[in-house]
């Protein structure tokens, strides 16, 4: 019987032939992310559990993201917990205000394919867009982490998804995410791993594959999955290795459910107020008024979002009345969005641009709302309250659509606004 992507990582990683959907066994970590946030749940926690020592602070990140710059009295504080104990603890990498976590895992060379990652934040699904087995933890699985090196999980079942064909004009790949979490529902694919595959995956750029395997735990996802190609190794800047290359579901592999999409089917789509699997087509929506929309997050923050917003916006004034936020990934994608004239394109056009981090999707600093405003927004979540207060509709979209909106002044994907 042939394997998954996740059980070849899985069985590889603990040195086995072969594991089954449903075993538990415990994984060797190649690479730990904590969260500003977390930071001092995980340092009591550690404490709690008597260690003295990490396994390998060599193998541990420490990124300041959510909680910059500072928006409550109590923030500082993660930031005194963090610093004391990377010091005391011999952490070097550390991040500060350099980027959204998610961005910068990948980014700065943190996570390569085939590595088992764990990250305090459930977005850390992400870097399965190069092919890793990555997915998110509460603080006391961290800090059993931190003291010993392992954890133990149950071997997911997989959820194949396949998408052939070529996508239409201003059709990106959050258009795609938001489909399949339509179709499996919020709680469809809870503690699977959803494994990507087709000439439309195989077509994408890494960023494109970043956004959709961000957006696997809004079904309920364990982890996403994308067979490393060249692009990854390109990204990576690294040569793959044989086990790398086999990092691809087996034709006789065994899934639990396969979905099939061609590619020319897909529209743009919103998730709407307040379910993130509550999806519909943009044209069903057109003429909603709106008060605002945010370009940015761990999802669609990238430098390819940020030339599709500014594609759109070239030439063209964001709307009377409603403010377009741009929030770069991270400090890299900002220089490169400077350095092309996206950045330019977008202040011309109204755009108010931030500093790179998660500011408003998490609620934070950037742009908060109040009762009765409505935003367009290109992050991974909708929640009452996620952006504001329980008052603030949310509607979830992609860059291209976010910016066809900011000009119209209200929902639609036509361009010509």
């Amino acid at each position: 019987m042939g394997q998954t992507i996740i059980e070849k990582i899985i069985s590889h990683n603990i040195g086995a032939e072969s594991v089954k959907p449903g075993e538990i066994v415990t994984v060797a970590v190649d690479r730990v992310m904590l969260d500003d946030i977390m930071i001092p749940f995980i340092v009591d926690k550690f404490h709690e559990m008597g260690f003295s020592k990490l396994w390998d602070p060599d193998k541990v990140v420490l990124i300041y993201d959510h909680l910059v710059p500072a928006s409550q009295l109590d923030d500082t504080r993660h930031y005194k917990v963090g610093d004391e104990f990377a010091k005391k603890y011999g952490i070097k990498n550390i991040h500060r205000s350099d980027g959204i976590c998610h961005q910068l895992m990948t980014e700065a060379g943190y996570v390569k394919p085939g590595h088992v990652v764990f990250g305090t934040d459930s977005h850390t699904t992400t870097y399965g867009c190069v092919g890793a087995f990555s997915t998110g933890i509460g603080y006391t699985e961290m800090a059993a982490i931190l003291g010993t090196g392992n954890l133990w999980v149950k071997v997911p079942e997989t959820i194949k998804i396949v998408i052939e064909g070529k996508l239409p004009e201003y059709v990106m790949s959050k258009d795609i995410i938001l489909r399949i979490i339509g179709d499996l529902g919020a709680d469809g694919a809870t503690y699977k791993a959803l494994e990507f595959s087709g000439q439309t995956v195989d077509e994408m750029t890494v960023s494109s594959r970043m956004t959709m395997a961000n957006m696997a735990i809004e079904a309920g996802a364990k982890c996403a999955l994308f067979t490393p190609d060249e692009k990854t190794a390109e990204y990576c800047e690294i040569e793959l290795d044989k086990y790398q290359k086999s990092l691809f579901g087996d034709g006789d592999a065994s899934y639990c459910k396969v979905m099939t999409y061609r590619a020319e089917d897909f529209v743009p789509v919103m998730a709407c107020p307040s379910q993130v699997d509550k999806i519909r087509s943009v044209s069903e929506l057109k003429g909603i008024k709106i008060d605002q929309v945010f370009i940015g997050s761990c999802t669609n923050g990238r430098l390819e979002d940020i030339q599709m917003a500014a594609r759109v916006l070239e030439g063209k004034r964001v709307s009377s009345f409603v403010k377009l936020i741009v929030t770069p990934a991270s400090r890299k994608v900002y220089e490169e969005a400077a350095a092309c004239g996206a950045m330019k394109t977008l202040a011309e056009a109204g755009a108010i641009i931030t500093h790179p981090g998660c500011g408003l999707c998490c609620g934070r600093t950037g742009g908060i709302l109040s009762d009765g405003e409505r935003v367009v927004a290109t992050n991974n979540r909708n929640f009452l309250g996620r952006m504001g207060t329980s008052k603030v509709e949310i509607y979830l979209a992609s860059p291209a659509v976010a910016a066809m909106c900011a000009v119209a002044g209200e929902i639609t994907a036509d361009v010509s606004q």
